[in-house]
């Protein structure tokens, strides 16, 4: 029974940026998956669905049990990754062919979205750091998703509304974006290339919007068409700058310590990645297969990194409790 006590304990002190883990496996899965790795996707899948089970775990032990934490956690814009790993995974799901499962993770999805966003942006401050962004990437995330679904089961008012939901999205960048304190690009732990990865993951959701349409449900005309072509082309090129630009600063002021934060990194990389192979495809670019598959690579290796470091500091935690046990123990034995 104390073993089950710890685990439930241990669960239920998973902080609410815990969810990028979920967020980076799963799309490195989806980037494994487009780049055409496809057994090395699903052994990321069946990672990123035992760490979603875990964040779920975490969710629903502090709704029941600490409701006074979890409307307090409700209110960091970092709680809004449980949304946009749920959506992220479900589109990996969505690619596997299993649509009920993954249409059950849009309805989950679609149900925490506003409930923490208002929670969110009810508590907007000056100089935030990046997980301000995950507002815009859980819009996104839910418009991927959805405009996946919405291609698999041919239904077009999913795809109308993950449209609405894209430009929603790129709506709340604009207005995040003054809110971003931009020194933490030299000095943050991680989260701060989630400003890159917002922008990619709404890329994704342009190319993923066009992909959608076909003969059958005739989505777009013309004039929609090219200008969800041009916006994605334009999303594309300044997340692959951003990404530059990023990773010159982490070259500049390295930052090699392992915190929870890195993983939305892993994320950012991987969801650029991603986008970069998807929106090819959805524009008939060709050539942007190559760079892809490296940035697929890279967000792999990354990923290792962040896992390595994942493993070590959980070492060094448990080392540090059993000290601090011992040390009781001599305590009192000498009291």
């Amino acid at each position: 029974m104390s073993g089950i006590s710890g685990v439930r304990t241990w669960v239920a002190e998973r902080p609410p940026a815990a969810g990028a883990a979920v967020m980076a496996t799963a799309v490195v899965s989806i980037g494994l998956r487009l780049a055409g790795v496809e057994v090395v996707s699903r052994i990321f899948l069946a990672a990123a669905c035992l760490a979603w089970l875990t964040l779920a775990a975490a969710f629903a032990l502090r709704l029941t049990g600490q409701r006074g934490r979890w409307a307090e956690e409700a209110r960091d814009p970092a709680a809004l990754t449980a949304v946009a790993a749920t959506a992220v995974l479900g589109t990996r799901i969505s690619l596997l062919g299993l649509q009920p499962l993954a249409g059950a993770l849009l309805a989950l999805a679609a149900l925490l979205w506003p409930v923490l966003l208002v929670a969110v942006l009810r508590n907007w401050g000056q100089r935030m750091p990046g997980t301000v962004f995950m507002c815009c990437v859980a819009t996104q995330a839910i418009a991927v998703l959805a405009a996946t679904l919405a291609g698999a089961v041919a239904t077009a008012w999913l795809a109308h509304t993950a449209l609405v939901l894209f430009w929603l999205g790129l709506l709340l960048y604009a207005l995040t974006l003054p809110r971003f304190d931009t020194r933490q690009v030299l000095e943050g732990p991680g989260d701060h290339w989630i400003a890159g990865g917002a922008l990619s993951i709404s890329a994704l959701a342009g190319a993923r919007l066009i992909s959608a349409d076909s003969a059958r449900l005739y989505l777009w005309n013309r004039d929609d068409s090219e200008v969800l072509r041009q916006v994605s082309a334009i999303l594309l090129a300044l997340d692959l700058a951003c990404y530059a630009v990023l990773l010159l600063a982490e070259l500049a002021r390295p930052r090699p310590r392992y915190g929870l934060l890195r993983w939305a990194t892993v994320f950012s990389m991987g969801m650029t990645a991603a986008a970069t192979l998807a929106v090819g495809a959805a524009l008939g670019v060709t050539w942007l297969s190559g760079p892809g598959k490296v940035l697929v690579w890279v967000a792999v290796a990354v990923w290792a990194a962040a896992a390595v470091g994942a493993v070590l500091a959980a070492r060094a935690g448990n080392r540090g409790v059993r000290e601090a046990g011992t040390a009781d123990v001599t305590s009192t034995a000498r009291r």
